[in-house]
């Protein structure tokens, strides 16, 4: 051995991107990026309709993609608070119904402005879930059952919303404008800026605070990896969306609240304290967190959320009947926050879930309806997707747990 091989090498371009590699598939193993799967399978899906018909990429298609999975979306986000720390609501398919029957009587029948009518909507909704999170709380009855009574419950004074009729049509501009109004491109552009430039700046402060508390940050590399990945497909996004008839409304309400709930679940005390309720409820008590507080004020966002997605739907069918919140919508609502990356075992997800799983469920059953599959085939398809994800998150989960007695 000569003194220069004792000498430090220069570390080249191929060893840094392998460190960079490699530290992508260290933090894959635990299920640290339960996105990524996501993201694969979702270009495969969107790859195999494409190849099946050339319609499916075309913007127009996707603009109407978008339009169909914005208010399922809007409940998947609430289901993500209610499983972050570790319950489950049942309930929220059927509260979204109630609350659309509720502002379409007031506003159709009632005479309520359109506003007002959904602005009681969502008081009606945040009502229920306090409800709800109040039961479980005080008399230690499982979420399950308590929201499982609601979902019989409020289906039952939803029918008497309605009445004899049923159906209730829409007519009010504020509230049919919410699923019929396109932005113009210059605003849908702003907007797409304004969501990069927060979700950048809140990495940044997190990226500072680890560095100020003494906690090695993320590699550069992967920091700007992130950076890239989260702002290319909102910028495409865009492009299509302005290459049919512009930024739909309801859609930029629907990823508002996803980047909102992505930061209230990440960077406030409250998603800390959530987190760590999903992920260990005793040890989260013992460490003096109000444990009930934190259970109701999630079960309250997951029913407003429910009400907002409600309102959503509605006002994109222009109308409220008695099958509103019934079908397979709950079922959709919880495999898509299940699918996107949230866990059932509580502790870890993010907002981002919702978004990413609602586009896998619409995108199998758009890509489906424009082949003509039936309702059957679509059924076991999307059971057969929901079946994986969960695995995935079984097996992230036993990874972490082997990682953390290693």
């Amino acid at each position: 051995m000569t003194v220069r091989d004792l000498e430090p090498r220069p570390v080249t371009e191929q060893a840094r991107l392998g460190d960079t590699l490699r530290e992508y598939g260290r933090r894959l193993a635990p299920g640290e990026l339960l996105n990524l799967p996501v993201l694969l399978g979702l270009v495969l899906i969107w790859g195999i309709f494409q190849a099946a018909n050339d319609r499916f990429l075309s913007p127009v298609n996707l603009t109407n993609l978008m339009l169909q999975i914005a208010a399922t979306g809007m409940i998947a986000i609430g289901v993500v608070v209610v499983l972050l720390i570790g319950e489950i609501d049942l309930s929220v398919a059927q509260v979204s119904g109630l609350s659309a029957a509720t502002m379409a009587v007031l506003s159709t029948t009632g005479g309520v402005p359109g506003p007002l009518a959904i602005l009681i909507a969502l008081t009606l909704g945040a009502a229920i879930g306090l409800f709800h999170g109040l039961w479980i709380t005080r008399f230690g009855v499982p979420s399950f059952v308590v929201t499982l009574a609601g979902l019989l419950g409020w289906l039952g004074v939803q029918l008497s919303v309605l009445g004899r009729t049923g159906t209730v049509n829409l007519a009010d501009p504020a509230i049919i404008g919410l699923a019929g109004t396109f932005l113009p491109p210059i605003v849908g552009w702003i907007g797409a800026v304004a969501v990069i430039a927060v979700i950048s700046a809140a990495a940044v402060l997190s990226r500072r605070r680890r560095a100020a508390a003494g906690f090695k940050p993320p590699n550069t590399r992967i920091f700007v990896m992130r950076s890239i990945v989260v702002s290319l497909p909102i910028l495409g996004a865009m492009a299509v969306f302005n290459a049919d008839r512009g930024l739909p409304l309801s859609v930029a309400i629907f990823v508002g609240f996803v980047v909102l709930f992505d930061l209230l679940t990440t960077r406030t005390r409250f998603g800390r304290h959530a987190r760590a309720l999903g992920g260990n409820s005793e040890a989260a008590r013992r460490a003096g967190i109000a444990v009930d507080r934190i259970r109701v004020l999630a079960f309250v966002l997951a029913s407003t959320m429910a009400a907002a997605g409600g309102i959503l739907g509605a006002s994109r069918l222009l109308a409220v009947n008695q099958s509103s919140g019934g079908s397979d919508l709950l079922l959709n609502v919880i495999a898509a926050a299940v699918i996107g990356g949230t866990s059932l075992f509580g502790g870890r997800g993010s907002a981002w879930s919702a978004l990413l799983g609602t586009l896998v469920i619409g995108s199998i059953a758009n890509g489906m309806d424009l082949l003509a599959v039936s309702s059957n085939v679509k059924f076991m398809v999307t059971g057969a997707v929901l079946l994986i994800a969960t695995t995935i998150d079984a097996v992230a989960r036993r990874g972490r747990l082997t990682a953390g007695h290693a």
